[in-house]
């Protein structure tokens, strides 16, 4: 597996999604499917209406009552933290580990991803005024302490808030969204009652103060920046920290002899640095427990375990899906039927490895790999295809949509999870995943996949087969300019300019038309200014870009879609949240300013923008069952359409190479070259994605809890900074509108839930619409586990209850989540 196909750094408040602020790294996928896992039992989201599968956390569920006491617990991680600070921008997943076993967290995520009040430091927490100025009142546990036995208290709150707000830039903070609404931290009635008062509404107070530092660690600056990124002088969670040892590449958890509430199971918890090719053998060699592991060693544990008979090399919260219709049958029929070829690509996996590793070694590692079970479910986070729409071709919001619509998502979701035993469904939102309150799939605001849309979209864009080969008088590559009124006037990058030198370079500057209609408007992206740092240097973004923070899968991030589609594009239609019928269309709202009015186009392909004009012809469809033609090659003034694609080229990065060439394949389909270019790991975000060196890139974004918060950054306008870089914060699609982000500053002020979540409704459908972000599949969460070892596993969105991990004896192994129980 590879930590390449999330951004690397924190978004998020909660934990990973990459390893990231929630975003963990992909699980690879061989084409050659060996491992045959039970497919999970899924159930529908009641609270959001929707039929989107909601698949639940595997942790090997257990009493405490059935968990021995004592033990030591091995846990790989990609690499020892460099600081312990969970708010500095180096942090990652091993960071948000400890924090979650050694501090205070307020509140905690269940398995649906909604924050509940931890009753370990909380006895409530609610809002008690609104007017004039919000208020939130925490009652904390009378028995919280600090390991040196001083109570949590106001002073800790008080000193996390003056860290945190960014009014002491000698502090080094990666994010202070929330911190900066709040006015005063006061004592309540008691020591035991801490009121915060707030200078502006702020809807995600639930994210605020977890984790809790004590105030020693954020009460000056040297010991904010410096001394936590080593140390943690207190804590107060069922662990403490013993040690961090660079030089093994452990970190040592031991459980806390303060800690009020039930005490840990584990004597101690080490976190064992493994690099993620090596975790097969870290397994087998009884070096880590526990790990999160690629398609490969998954396929090796199912074998070791059919070696010997047993069924159990893998388990999950069903064994399948039920469903006694002709199409399940159908389906079941068909696998029988590949069993005989499965067994073979198991055999040839085998002597493959044999052959590499040695036949010993190989047998040895197989034996040892019997004692673990792969738990699976989905991560919160969700793989997307990314549009650069800076410059070039894809500057044109006609050209983004026709990529868009030229996709099949949900062949794109079963090529990953299927042979998983996943449910194959696509994602629909940008801002939140199947089984959040606030999922709505809005993916209809852009349309569903239609190739005959997508080539009357290139052809009223002006890509067509006689531009590839012949010069059109007076044209020119991207979007035509125009002195007409109501013509996309956007004008192609001067000679020199970014767009000029890009790998796509036939496409306008940053300004894209916006035509008036029913669905939200693109993107008004500034480029650079020519000469500019922008333009010429291959970190274009420089110190103006925010590099996404790691908090905790990844991410780092990721399930269902089922809800019908809100505001269908369509002409005279309204889209999600709009009561009016073409109201907010396409730069056409209010707050949709990604465009001067001379830009607004008046024609166009009706079903992808709802403009207010005529369309262009549409080629006739094909014969139902039949396969469409494959375009020819399009073009413009002589010059191909040809979009530069960056993929990872490390040995974990199997899973986007694959979905890669099948949107290859599917782009090729309406006449859309791609040149794949293939980059080293460590320089895929920070020299490709970040600065902006790509077309079309395939990574993560985690799923939150507060997607006011945290999805902002990433889905923000960009604005020009003064040395004429665009300042993208984390939108690394350089597309945003002003509308978007009224949206998402309304929400994050709305106290009523119910009105937050339909201004975030409206603001995905305006971000799918605008056509830069592809949402296309909630990523696989893979991982081995010691049979002997419970409540540890695929965690999903919950967060772990450390204390609760352990180890039972081995001859009554469960597997799965909910009751099922190890004696």
């Amino acid at each position: 597996m590879s930590n390449v196909d999330a951004p690397s750094g924190r978004t998020c408040s909660r934990t990973p999604c990459f390893r990231t602020t929630r975003l963990r790294t992909s699980v690879a996928l061989l084409t050659s499917g060996v491992l045959v896992l039970p497919v999970l039992a899924g159930c529908t989201s009641e609270e959001t209406g929707t039929e989107a599968v909601v698949v639940p956390m595997d942790i090997g569920h257990a009493a405490r009552n059935k968990i021995e006491q004592g033990g030591t617990l091995r846990w790989a991680v990609d690499a020892v933290p460099a600081t312990l600070n969970t708010f500095q921008a180096d942090a990652d997943v091993a960071t948000s580990r400890i924090a979650g076993a050694v501090l205070p967290s307020l509140f905690r995520l269940d398995e649906r991803g909604r924050p509940q009040h931890n009753p370990d430091y909380l006895e409530s927490a609610e809002i008690v005024d609104r007017e004039p100025r919000q208020v939130v009142l925490y009652k904390l546990n009378q028995e919280a302490v600090w390991t040196d036995g001083r109570e949590i208290g106001a002073a800790d709150f008080l000193a996390q808030w003056r860290a945190l707000s960014g009014k002491d830039s000698a502090y080094w903070t990666a994010r202070n969204a929330g911190y900066d609404r709040i006015e005063k931290i006061e004592r309540g009635k008691s020591d035991l009652e801490v009121r915060v008062t707030f200078a502006k509404p702020y809807a995600d107070w639930r994210s605020l103060f977890t984790p809790l530092y004590p105030k020693e660690t954020m009460g000056s600056p040297a010991a904010f920046n410096d001394g936590a990124r080593s140390e943690l002088a207190q804590t107060a969670g069922p662990f403490t920290l013993q040690s961090v040892d660079r030089e093994e590449d452990t970190a040592t958890l031991v459980r806390n002899p303060r800690w009020w509430g039930e005490p840990a199971k584990l004597d101690s918890l080490v976190l064992r640095a493994v690099p993620r090719d090596r975790r097969a053998a870290a397994l087998a060699t009884g070096a880590v427990d526990l790990a999160e592991i690629d398609r490969s060693v998954a396929d090796r544990i199912a074998v070791a375990s059919r070696e010997t008979g047993n069924q159990n090399g893998d388990s999950g919260p069903g064994t399948a899906l039920e469903d006694s219709g002709e199409e399940q049958e159908q389906e079941q029929a068909e696998e029988q039927g590949e069993e005989q070829a499965q067994a073979q690509d198991e055999d040839e996996l085998l002597a493959g490895e044999r052959n590499d590793a040695g036949f010993a070694r190989f047998a040895s590692e197989q034996t040892a790999l019997r004692g673990f079970v792969v738990r699976k479910s989905l991560e919160p986070a969700y793989t997307q295809l990314a549009l650069n729409g800076e410059s070039g071709p894809l500057a044109d919001e006609r050209v983004r949509r026709a990529v868009a619509r030229a996709l099949d998502r949900e062949e794109l979701a079963e090529a990953v999870l299927k042979p998983l035993g996943l449910p194959a469904e696509p994602v629909g939102s940008h801002l939140a995943l199947a089984g959040q309150p606030a999922y709505v799939d809005s993916s209809g605001a852009l349309g569903d996949q239609d190739t005959q849309e997508a080539q009357a979209l290139l052809a009223d864009a002006g890509w067509t087969r006689e531009g590839a080969t012949a010069k059109q008088p007076g044209t020119k590559a991207g979007p035509e300019k125009s002195a007409a009124a109501g013509s996309p006037g956007v004008q192609s990058p001067s000679a020199g300019g970014p767009a000029a030198s890009s790998p796509a370079a036939a496409g306008p500057a940053a300004k894209s038309s916006a035509p008036s209609g029913a669905v939200p408007s693109s993107p008004a992206v500034k480029s650079p200014a020519p000469g500019s740092p922008a333009a010429s240097s291959p970190a274009a973004a420089g110190p103006a870009v925010k590099s996404p923070a790691p908090g905790g899968p990844a991410v780092g991030n990721g399930p269902r879609a089922g809800a019908p589609a809100h505001g269908a594009a369509g002409e005279g239609r309204s889209i999600a949240g709009d009561d009016k019928p073409g109201r907010d269309g396409l730069a056409g709202g209010e707050g949709d300013k990604a465009m001067p009015k001379a830009q607004k186009r008046e024609g166009g392909v009706a079903g992808a923008y709802a403009p207010v004009g005529t369309r262009a012809p549409l080629a006739p469809k094909a014969p139902a069952g039949s396969k469409a033609p494959v375009a020819g090659p399009l073009g413009k003034d002589g010059k191909a359409l040809t979009l530069r694609f960056v993929l990872p080229s490390g040995p974990g990065s199997e899973p986007l190479r694959t979905v890669g060439d099948r949107i290859r394949r599917m782009l090729d389909k309406i006449g859309i070259r791609t040149e794949i270019t293939k980059v080293a790991e460590d320089s895929f975000f920070k020299d490709h994605i970040a600065s902006g060196h790509y077309d079309l890139a395939l990574y993560s974004w985690p799923a939150s809890a507060y997607p006011a918060t945290d999805a902002r950054p990433i889905y923000a306008k960009p604005e020009p900074a003064t040395d004429g870089s665009l300042l993208v914060e984390q939108n690394y699609t350089r597309v945003g509108t002003d509308r978007i982000d009224q949206l998402f500053d309304q929400a994050l002020s709305e106290l009523d839930e119910g009105a937050a979540r339909e201004l975030m409704k409206q603001a995905d459908a305006r971000i799918w619409a605008a056509a830069a972000s592809i949402p296309l599949y909630q990523r696989p969460e893979l991982v081995a586990a010691k049979r002997e070892l419970v409540n540890a596993g695929a965690f999903g969105f919950s967060t772990p209850r450390y204390q609760d991990i352990g180890f039972v004896k081995a001859k009554a192994p469960a597997h799965g989540a909910g009751t099922n129980e190890r004696d």
